[in-house]
């Protein structure tokens, strides 16, 4: 299955760092900002939280809620979340089942070895469960605002 602007994302069930289960399709009549990010604790990682936890009341105010996704077991979830003060959640994606759904799990390479794991990616899905937005290879920097302008300009 791929991803598609204007089509119907892919719906899934995963754990939450608070041991909820949250469903995608539960969430219609909301904007969703479904972020992938490869692990928790790294510095890039790290920013792109916090950057969406500083925005985290603008976000609300625009109708969105914000998840994000890694391969991570929901207790390093938990621990990044109680660091970091974050205040959406974080959903563990232990069989990379989602981020295979949505075509962001990758062959990566660094220091000359390669393995397979999250490509930072964000997914905007709109109130009727669509795709409408996806930024994939994302560079921290000025990317959260960069989501937060395109639903303040986009969707209601």
């Amino acid at each position: 299955m791929t991803v598609e602007i204007g089509k119907q994302a892919p719906d899934f069930t995963l754990e939450a760092q608070n041991g909820e289960k949250i469903t995608l399709s539960n969430l219609k009549g909301k904007n969703i900002v479904l972020y992938f990010y490869p692990k928790d604790m790294t510095p890039g990682c790290t920013t792109e939280a916090c950057d969406f936890r500083d925005q985290y009341e603008q976000f609300n105010d625009v109708n969105a809620i914000i998840l994000g996704v890694s391969p991570d077991p929901v207790d390093r979830h938990q621990k990044f979340v109680e660091k970091h003060g974050l205040p959406f959640l974080l959903l563990a994606d232990t069989e990379h089942q989602v981020a295979e759904s949505y075509g962001v799990w990758k062959l990566k390479k660094n220091f000359g070895k390669e393995y397979m794991g999250i490509e930072r990616s964000t997914f905007i899905i709109d109130s009727d469960g669509k795709l409408a937005k996806e930024w994939r290879k994302v560079q921290v920097k000025g990317h959260v605002e960069e989501a937060l302008t395109y639903i303040r300009e986009n969707l209601k």
